[in-house]
């Protein structure tokens, strides 16, 4: 979809411009953008961020839930429960494949590796649980992410009853 026709939109959203370049891949019923999917590198940097939670209902609900304690569930949960952990790491595993699906020719191999060797959203410890907005919009995003996937049973909504993002463009 049009980045030039979404960027308005995303900066009201975000409260900035997105880095780099995306694309945006999931839609409201409203049609604002909900979720990006990132380019792995942007400005001769790594962005390991290959799926963007955009929506401000989202992010307001996914921080609802980190605030009553669930990064510490997961983590929990990881340590506790084997094929839970063992989809996670493969969710880091299958995560960092696609983004060397997407990393340009031109970088060098020493960023390429830095891309390669963490998981979801940069996460490095592939126990480790960073922030749940990153792991819905992995989950939304393609990638079995088990975190992403209990998050999105947690939330009320997958999206708002009112138009908020209409709301604040007066449309």
């Amino acid at each position: 979809m049009g980045k030039k026709l979404f960027q308005p939109i995303l900066r009201l959203q975000l409260g900035k411009n997105p880095k780099g370049e995306f694309k945006v891949i999931k839609l409201c019923r409203f049609g604002f953008p909900q979720l990006l999917e990132n380019s792995p590198f942007w400005n001769g940097k790594p962005f390991p961020n290959l799926f963007w939670l955009t929506c401000p209902y989202l992010v307001r609900e996914v921080s609802k839930l980190e605030s009553e304690g669930y990064i510490e569930h997961f983590e929990e949960r990881l340590r506790r429960e084997e094929p839970f952990r063992r989809r996670y790491i493969h969710a880091h595993q299958l995560e960092a494949s696609l983004r060397k699906l997407k990393i340009p020719l031109e970088v060098p191999e020493s960023l390429k590796k830095k891309l390669l060797t963490v998981g979801i959203g940069g996460i490095e410890n592939p126990l480790g649980v960073k922030c749940l907005h990153l792991h819905l919009a992995s989950y939304w995003g393609g990638v079995p992410d088990p975190i992403g996937r209990e998050v999105l049973k947690l939330l009320p909504s997958w999206e708002c009853s009112d138009n908020y993002c209409g709301k604040m463009l007066n449309v």
